[in-house]
């Protein structure tokens, strides 16, 4: 297997932050840290790139995205009914478009919507990058055997800290003050 960010060719990530509505996080377990998680990932990842998909699970009854965690700058919204964002034609019509081939993958519920999702788009043949404390589910035991379902079957398991220095590959950027701030805090 390649290292997702490494190759002859230039890659482009795309973050999804998947159903992150206030409904669905409230029986979630550890909540807060991952909202501060996802809140972290979302801030360096306007600083340093720019493909953002949020999805919204059946907003009319679970809400919409939690308001802090809408991306400032420009971004694609999904709403779907199937537990899966691998089956949004929007979204797959845009990473063709975009030429995106690295999703960056976090929000709830990490047995449900995101593991329906990643395997799809694992067998898509997507590089599919979990970030592992910016996801939860009610039960940590579902979240746990999820994380290691999607691994098994080819996801790159990772963190918030981790995959924000590696998308910042050095810290010779002009932005790594910002996105060092945003990890202090």
């Amino acid at each position: 297997m390649t290292h997702p960010f490494k190759s002859k060719f230039t890659l482009k990530n795309a973050l999804l932050l998947i159903d992150i509505q206030e409904k669905i996080i409230s029986p979630i377990n550890n909540k807060d840290s991952i909202i501060k998680n996802i809140q972290k990932l979302l801030g360096a990842y306007q600083i340093l790139d720019e493909n953002i998909f949020v999805s919204e699970q059946n907003p009319l009854k679970l809400g919409k995205t939690i308001p802090k965690l809408i991306p400032k700058v420009g971004f694609t919204k999904i709403q779907k009914m199937d537990f899966s964002l691998a089956t949004s034609q929007v979204l797959f019509e845009e990473l063709h478009n975009k030429k995106i081939s690295n999703l960056i993958i976090s929000g709830f519920e990490t047995h449900i919507c995101i593991q329906q999702s990643v395997l799809e788009f694992l067998t898509k043949g997507y590089e599919v990058l979990i970030v592992s404390d910016a996801m939860g589910s009610r039960n940590n035991l579902d979240h746990e055997i999820a994380l290691q379902r999607m691994l098994h079957k080819g996801a790159i398991i990772t963190t918030t800290e981790s995959i924000i220095f590696e998308i910042c590959k050095t810290s010779d950027r002009k932005e790594f003050k910002e996105i060092k701030n945003i990890i202090k805090n």
